[in-house]
């Protein structure tokens, strides 16, 4: 057995980020740069390190040598001889872009095309990184604002006609005139194809109505506009400020959790939480960025569909672990809450694993006898077949893979 190991983890800087939010939960001096996203797992882009008495190993590295030790016989018919998942914390600081991910059979034809085309991996207009799918899945640890899925065509004109904006007029008529499908596509199509500087200005004369909206008294939606307000200031003048107006807003509690499969449009506004995805990086944008919009591929990947966003808890086991479903293999999410005195917990010894402590303290022992304690923001690797106890008084994420 390779025994569990402590993760050397990477920090990304990306500008959304929040200056705060990381260096408070690993109890660290911020750096006064934003630090967004906490990376643990065996990604290629930023694979987590672990010393094996040898000196710090990428997690990827360690995998590759001995893929059937370290994922396990099951794991590796199941999705070959790598991690299927990359588990983060997150800290949006800023709104994140408006984005969607492809499913399976997409990712792969995209993919295969844009190899067959020549067009570099590194490319700024390349929509598809790798063959994979990328559903996620988050769970706040601090009040997370979020746009997720669309709203019901109806109430989006609503919305907007509220504004009082007279260049937007036209997509209101379309949400009230057309089917569901039809008007969301339409509407999203028009907003994305219109010219950015001619548009600019209707862009920031509804930013600036939302703002009003979100302190006048009595206004429906008031937290919506807030969001779409906060979303406009970080973007101004951008073309996704009315297309995020299309979605629907959330507030996660600590604790809760929202699933996002193939085709559901979404962003991250602001909070703190822990995030797991399929182990890909295919993104294809909606607004919110300054980065390459394609839209004729962005209409073929989006589901337009409204609907209301379902927000997850976790689902008790009698042994203490706490469940977040989600309908894929490639990742099962879990949160222990323990306390002292309390039973140490046995984990599932048939599969890999990471455990990510984000509050208090946690304590493991594996079979050989040897120890380890996480303290906030610490994680560690534990190889398939390596039977370990959990207790401590914190709280601990785990995460591994569905079958």
């Amino acid at each position: 057995m390779t025994g569990m190991n402590r993760l050397i983890t990477t920090i990304r800087p990306y500008a959304w980020g929040s200056t705060t939010a990381i260096p408070e939960l690993l109890g660290t001096p911020p750096t006064g740069e934003p630090q967004a996203e906490l990376w643990m797992g065996a990604h290629p882009g930023a694979p987590s390190r672990v010393d094996r008495g040898a000196g710090p190993v990428p997690l990827d590295t360690l995998i590759d040598a001995d893929p059937v030790a370290e994922l396990g016989d099951a794991a590796v018919k199941r999705f070959g001889p790598r991690l299927p998942f990359l588990l983060k914390v997150l800290a949006a600081g800023a709104p994140l872009s408006v984005q969607v991910h492809p499913d399976l059979a997409q990712a792969k034809a995209g993919y295969a095309d844009e190899e067959a085309r020549g067009i570099p991996l590194d490319a700024p207009h390349r929509n598809y990184k790798d063959a994979n799918h990328k559903p996620e899945m988050l769970v706040a640890l601090s009040p997370f604002d979020g746009l997720c899925g669309f709203r019901r065509p109806t109430e989006a004109a609503a919305l907007i006609d509220a504004l009082g904006v007279g260049a937007l007029a036209p997509y209101v008529d379309i949400l009230r005139a057309h089917p569901e499908d039809q008007a969301l596509r339409e509407v999203l199509a028009a907003v994305l194809g219109a010219d950015p500087a001619a548009t600019a200005d209707s862009v920031h004369a509804a930013a600036d109505a939302a703002a009003r909206l979100a302190t006048t008294p009595g206004t429906p939606h008031a937290a919506d506009y807030a969001a779409y307000a906060k979303a406009a200031h970080s973007f101004p003048g951008d073309r996704g400020v009315i297309a995020a107006m299309l979605l629907n807003y959330v507030r996660l509690q600590p604790g809760e959790a929202l699933y996002l499969g193939a085709g559901v449009p979404h962003a991250y506004l602001e909070g703190l939480g822990v995030e797991i995805m399929a182990n890909s990086d295919n993104v294809l944008r909606c607004g919110l960025t300054p980065k390459h919009i394609d839209v004729p591929e962005l209409l073929r990947i989006v589901r337009f569909e409204a609907d209301d966003p379902a927000v997850l808890r976790p689902e008790a086991a009698p042994d203490g672990e706490e469940l977040y479903a989600a309908p894929i293999d490639e990742f099962r999410l879990s949160r222990y809450l323990l306390a002292a005195g309390s039973d140490p917990r046995t984990l599932d010894p048939g599969r890999p694993q990471i455990l990510l402590c984000t509050a208090g303290q946690a304590s493991l022992r594996a079979q050989n006898g040897s120890t380890l304690t996480l303290g906030r923001g610490e994680s560690c690797w534990i190889p398939a077949g390596e039977r370990t106890e959990l207790d401590g008084d914190g709280t601990v994420f785990r995460a591994t893979v569905a079958a």
